[in-house]
C-alpha cells in the first residue's frame, strides 16, 4: 500500500468522542488551502455508518455551508433520525470553530429484490490507452508559479485517465461532457461500506469542472471564484474501487453564477453503481 493511500485510509478513520460524536482530520486531503468537498462528505458517511449496523447507504444529500480549515479537526454530530424495519435515516453535522461546515443526511436501506434496468455506459477508450493524470500534470508543471509546483506534483492515492484532457492553463472551449477513469488498488479487501466512503470521496473530483468547459475555464486558470454548494449522490450496487470505473459526467446548466453537474460511475463492464449531482458556484472575477 502506498504512503498517499495509508494518509486517506487514516483520514477516514474517525476518533468516536461519544454516543454519536466523531472526530476527524482537516488536513491530508486534496487542497492545502481548504478542506476537499468530498473529504467531509467521506468523513460524515464515516460517522453516520459507525451508527448502522449491516445496511448499505442507498443515497446521501449534503450542502456546503463554509470552508473547512485544514489546520482544525472537524466534529461530526449524529442524529439517528429513524430505523425502520427497511430504511435507516441518519442526519449529519460537520462542525469546525463552534460553527457548521456541512449537513449531511444519509438513508441506508436493507437488502431487497426488484426489477432491474439502466442506461448504457458511454463508448468511451479504454483507461490502459489514455495518459495518466499525474504525467499530465508532471509534463506541465514548469509553466506554474514555482510555489504551486509541488502540490501538482505530489502523489495522489487514487489513479485518474482522463477521456479528453485540456491544457491547464490555456482551456480551449469544449463539450461539457467530463470523462475519467478512477481506481484505487489500495481500496481491495475494503468492506462495502468503506468502498462507499472512498467513493464518496472522489465523487467530488472533477464534477464542477463539467460545467467549465464549455466556458474556457478550469481551476488553474484565473477568472472564476469557484466552489461546490451542495452535492447528492446514489449507489446502486456494490463497489470495488481498486478496478476502474468511468466516472462521466456533464453539465446541462451554467447561469446565475452556479453550475449544475451530474455524474454516472460505471464498472468498466458497464454496470452502473451510482449516480451524483451537484451545484457549483461558477462566480465570474472582476479585476
Amino acid at each position: 500500500m502506498t504512503d498517499t493511500a495509508r494518509t486517506l485510509l487514516d483520514l477516514l478513520d474517525l476518533e468516536e468522542l461519544d454516543t454519536n460524536l466523531f472526530r476527524g482530520s482537516g488536513s491530508g486531503g486534496e487542497t492545502p488551502t481548504r478542506i476537499y468537498g468530498g473529504q467531509v462528505i467521506a468523513q460524515a458517511l464515516t460517522a453516520a455508518y459507525s451508527t448502522v449496523s449491516k445496511r448499505l447507504c442507498h443515497s446521501l444529500h449534503a450542502y456546503f455551508i463554509r470552508p473547512g480549515d485544514p489546520s482544525r479537526p472537524v466534529i461530526y454530530e449524529v442524529d439517528p433520525a429513524r430505523d425502520g424495519r427497511s430504511f435507516t435515516t441518519r442526519r449529519v453535522v460537520a462542525m469546525q470553530n463552534g460553527k457548521q461546515i456541512l449537513n449531511l443526511a444519509a438513508s441506508f436501506h436493507a437488502q431487497e429484490d426488484g426489477w432491474d434496468h439502466q442506461h448504457g455506459m458511454p463508448r468511451v477508450p479504454a483507461p490502459e490507452s489514455l495518459e495518466p493524470r499525474h504525467e499530465i500534470l508532471k509534463r506541465n508543471a514548469s509553466r506554474f508559479a514555482p510555489e504551486k509546483q509541488p502540490e501538482l506534483l505530489r502523489p495522489r492515492p487514487f489513479e485518474i485517465r482522463e477521456v479528453e484532457p485540456r491544457d491547464p492553463l490555456e482551456p480551449e472551449k469544449t463539450s461539457d461532457a467530463n470523462q475519467m477513469w478512477i481506481r484505487m488498488e489500495a481500496a481491495k479487501d475494503a468492506g462495502p461500506e468503506l468502498q462507499h466512503v472512498l467513493l464518496a470521496y472522489v465523487s467530488d473530483f472533477g464534477l464542477l469542472g463539467a460545467s467549465m468547459r464549455p466556458h474556457g475555464l478550469t481551476f488553474h486558470k484565473p477568472g472564476a471564484m469557484t466552489a461546490s454548494l451542495d452535492h447528492a449522490m446514489w449507489f446502486h450496487s456494490p463497489v470495488q474501487l481498486q478496478n476502474w470505473h468511468l466516472y462521466s459526467m456533464d453539465a446541462p446548466f451554467t447561469g446565475n453564477g452556479r453550475g449544475f453537474n451530474r455524474g454516472s460511475i460505471y464498472t468498466e463492464d458497464g454496470k452502473l453503481v451510482a449516480s451524483v449531482a451537484q451545484e457549483g458556484l461558477l462566480r465570474p472575477l472582476r479585476f
